[in-house]
């Protein structure tokens, strides 16, 4: 098999009380998300839907939210490690889709930079990353504010066929 997809997902409640993190990039407007690392919602998704797609299990079974080293810790660097994973069993990323959920901030003025990030952390071009954002019309806790969630889908390629 030369090519595989993962999906990841990922969920986190508002924290007024924390600067937002997503897809890399520190959103001032906020609001900030509850999570033991930096509770980067989007990296999150891409980091599972990487590891998912190399078929190594998920983020919490690396960084799991009961250890003390990943307190505050840096999304990026999950990803980072999960692509690191990949490339040991000789996948690379070909693309990635993403979506977030959330009534706010509105996400149109952020995405550019947002992609731009991500394209940074994974190495791949910019036009293979795609991020998107919807609202929830005011249904369930993401369309009352109340929690903000992420989707992805990544694209796995190898060079040649594993012999």
């Amino acid at each position: 098999m030369t090519t595989r997809i993962g999906i990841g997902e990922d969920l986190h409640r508002v924290d007024d009380g924390r600067t937002l993190v997503l897809g890399g990039v520190i959103i001032e407007e906020g609001p900030g998300l509850s999570g033991h690392s930096d509770a980067d919602v989007l990296l999150h998704a891409i980091t599972d839907a990487v590891l998912g797609a190399a078929a190594l299990g998920d983020i919490g079974h690396y960084f799991p939210p009961s250890d003390p080293r990943y307190a505050h810790a840096d999304s990026a660097d999950f990803l980072r490690k999960a692509l690191e994973l990949a490339r040991e069993q000789g996948w690379e990323v070909a693309n990635i889709d993403s979506t977030v959920r959330t009534e706010r901030p509105k996400l149109a003025p952020y995405i550019p930079h947002i992609r731009e990030r991500i394209a940074e952390i994974t190495g791949v071009e910019l036009g293979a990353v795609s991020v998107k954002a919807k609202t929830a019309e005011g249904l369930d806790a993401i369309g009352r504010g109340e929690a903000m969630a992420a989707t992805a889908a990544v694209l796995l390629t190898r060079a040649e066929a594993p012999a």
